[in-house]
């Protein structure tokens, strides 16, 4: 049974910084494409960061230079680090494992085969 659970969320003053974790069991993240996307209230969702079987990474332009994706394989976990946050960032943050193919920009919501349940960030001004 695949699972994803997130954790680390919280919230910080802008400037500052967190890491999310995601922990999955059910299938090795070293043999498949992991993101993490983002939904703000009324907003759709984003994909913020993705990294592929062979360590390649990309980033939405919002993020890029600031938040950075990574994979502990004795751990089986995704994380992304996140710092200069801003009040922009605030959001849930989920991660997903997403279909297996080249990315060229972050994956979208169609790409998503599983989900995680999310966390919260909130930056505040």
């Amino acid at each position: 049974q695949v699972q994803l659970v997130e954790s680390g969320g919280g919230s910080v003053q802008s400037g500052g910084s967190l890491r999310l974790s995601c922990a999955v069991s059910g299938y090795t993240v070293r043999f498949y494409c992991m993101a993490w996307f983002r939904q703000a209230p009324g907003k759709e969702h984003e994909g913020v960061a993705t990294i592929t079987a062979d360590g390649s990474t990309t980033y939405a332009d919002s993020v890029r230079g600031r938040f950075t994706i990574s994979r502990d394989y004795t751990k089986n976990t995704l994380y992304l680090q996140m710092n200069s946050l801003k009040p922009e960032d605030t959001a849930m943050y989920y991660c997903a494992r997403v279909s297996s193919r080249r990315y060229s920009s972050p994956a979208r919501f169609p790409d998503v085969n599983y989900w995680g349940q999310g966390t919260q960030v909130t930056v505040s001004s």
